[in-house]
């Protein structure tokens, strides 16, 4: 099966644009592109889980910090990677529960499947600094900023 992405993915509900982010899968375009796209409802839940990997990102004086909620993941079931080009790439899979011959399911809510979100790196991140950490399922990343030099000034003596 061959999915096609629709190249009008820059505009995450909001008329901010955002130069850092290489795309948003979580926007309400992109899922219903690919719930048209896709055939049977599990692709559809599957599909869903790549979009679903919310990560709030806020830049402190010293460094950017992306916290993820992946809620049920352990830290090996999740990759964090920086590629050439200054992209933080956050990836991973939540694997389906197993079913049992003799289940009977009401509602399956939780989505399951593969996930991937990336993001442009500004020039000034430590690319080579780069730290993550995973608690309770919150997987924080932070890239620290190189620091600004302080333009020096000198004082001019006034002669006359």
């Amino acid at each position: 099966m061959s999915l096609t992405i629709p190249s009008l993915l820059s505009g995450p509900r909001t008329d901010i644009f955002d130069p850092f982010s290489v795309w948003d899968l979580s926007d309400e375009f992109f899922n219903s592109a690919l719930a048209n796209t896709m055939s049977s409802s599990s692709s559809v839940r599957e599909a869903s889980a790549i979009a679903n990997a919310r990560v709030d990102w806020k830049e402190t004086p010293e460094a950017r910090v992306f916290k993820a909620d992946l809620p049920g993941l352990k830290k090996e079931e999740v990759k964090v990677e920086v590629e050439e080009g200054r992209v933080l790439q956050i990836s991973g899979e939540r694997s389906k529960e197993q079913e049992e011959k003799n289940d009977k399911w009401h509602r399956v809510e939780r989505s399951s499947g593969k996930f991937l979100r990336r993001f442009r790196l500004p020039e000034n991140a430590k690319m080579e600094q780069v730290k993550a950490s995973m608690e309770n399922g919150l997987l924080t990343v932070t890239v620290p900023k190189v620091e600004d030099k302080k333009p020096e000034v000198k004082a001019i003596e006034i002669s006359g």
